[in-house]
């Protein structure tokens, strides 16, 4: 797995948005070379991605409270497929 993505893995859902809003406002303010700008293209989406994730496994986690009454332990079972 690439290095940018384990670390981008270990961030908090808020640690992340902060970066991809960080990116976002870069790309939108700066003229950046080609590479460069592809470069913090691949990671904003990595970044969205792992967001979209933590959003999800959130939203599971409320739906499972809101069915039981009480919060389950939640298992990730992409991660448990590797």
């Amino acid at each position: 797995m690439h290095k940018r993505t384990d670390k981008i893995e270990k961030l908090t859902f808020e640690e992340a948005l902060e970066k991809l809003e960080s990116i976002i406002n870069k790309m939108e303010r700066e003229e950046l070379p080609l590479e460069k700008s592809l470069e913090n293209f691949q990671e904003g989406m990595e970044l969205h991605l792992h967001c979209r994730k933590l959003l999800t496994e959130a939203e599971f986690r409320i739906e499972k409270l809101l069915q039981n009454g009480e919060l389950e332990e939640y298992t990730d079972l992409r991660r448990e497929e590797r």
